[in-house]
């Protein structure tokens, strides 16, 4: 008698190997997207070292940048939020929705990204209005709206979307690292390289406080290193959950096992007290 074993992948359904496909692309698409309307914004308004600039040369250049720039730091901003639906699907895209570490995780992911998101914003909804009453204002006035920037971009800029926002995500970040290294559910080396580019992006926070503490330490490299290396490992992050899914859902051929020959019984010898001269 044949039979078929069946293929470790085939065990899963179907409908988890499409949400894991789906997951990784939004992965993807999200890290090309933000890195995209990222590098367009570094190029127009010189972010993101101009964040460390006085008032008196921000906003007279906001203003220069017109409406333009106004919507550049709306797709930044809404590009950066494509990145909360697949970090809230991971744990069910892994097979781990009921895990309370990977939920803890996804909650700490998705604060993170609405913080950051209100930090990219203000430069739509809070910073216009600022720029255009410096622009017409008198000596006094600029002085007031002077301090009026630095409270709101200290408050949301580098306490909200920069301190909170980027320590919350490196959280989600290390936890799910660990999570794949202790699991092995990907591979090793996008666990190991996600935990690398972690901790060069909490070096950036130096720079972050020295806003409150000028004589913090502040490595200047920590910035562009950690951002990249963080937004290149989820965009890998996206392509195996991609790969993974393509290779799980193809259909394993079968394994037909050659059922063993069957054996016939030696004839039984006859009884000594049977055998008749």
């Amino acid at each position: 008698m044949s039979s078929v074993a069946p293929h470790p992948s085939t065990s899963r359904p179907p409908a988890e190997h499409l949400l894991r496909r789906v997951v990784g692309a939004l992965f993807v698409v999200g890290a090309v997207a933000f890195a995209v309307a990222a590098t367009v914004l570094s190029s127009t308004f010189e972010w993101p070292d101009i964040l460390r600039e006085p008032a008196d040369v921000v906003l007279p250049k906001f203003t220069d940048g017109g409406t333009s720039l106004v919507w550049i730091w709306f797709a930044t901003a809404w590009t950066y939020a494509i990145l909360l639906v697949p970090m809230l699907l991971l744990p069910a895209a892994l097979g781990e929705h009921e895990n309370p570490v990977l939920r803890a995780a996804t909650f700490v992911g998705a604060v993170s990204v609405l913080l950051s998101l209100i930090g990219f914003l203000r430069w739509v909804f809070v910073v216009p209005p600022l720029a255009r009453a410096y622009d017409s204002g008198n000596a006094g006035e600029r002085e007031a709206i002077d301090a009026a920037w630095t409270a709101q971009h200290q408050f949301g800029g580098a306490l909200l979307g920069e301190h909170l926002g980027q320590l919350l995500v490196i959280a989600w970040s290390v936890t799910v690292c660990v999570h794949l290294l202790h699991t092995r559910a990907l591979p090793r080396w996008l666990a190991v390289s996600g935990l690398v580019v972690s901790g060069l992006y909490l070096l950036n926070q130096g720079d972050i406080l020295a806003t409150a503490t000028p004589s913090f330490p502040v490595w200047d490299l920590a910035g562009l290193l950690g951002s990249t290396g963080w937004g290149l490992w989820v965009a890998a992050l996206g392509v195996v959950l991609v790969r993974r899914s393509v290779g799980a859902g193809e259909p394993a051929p079968a394994s037909t096992s050659v059922p063993a020959p069957a054996t016939v019984p030696a004839p039984r010898p006859p009884d000594a007290a049977a055998v008749r001269n």
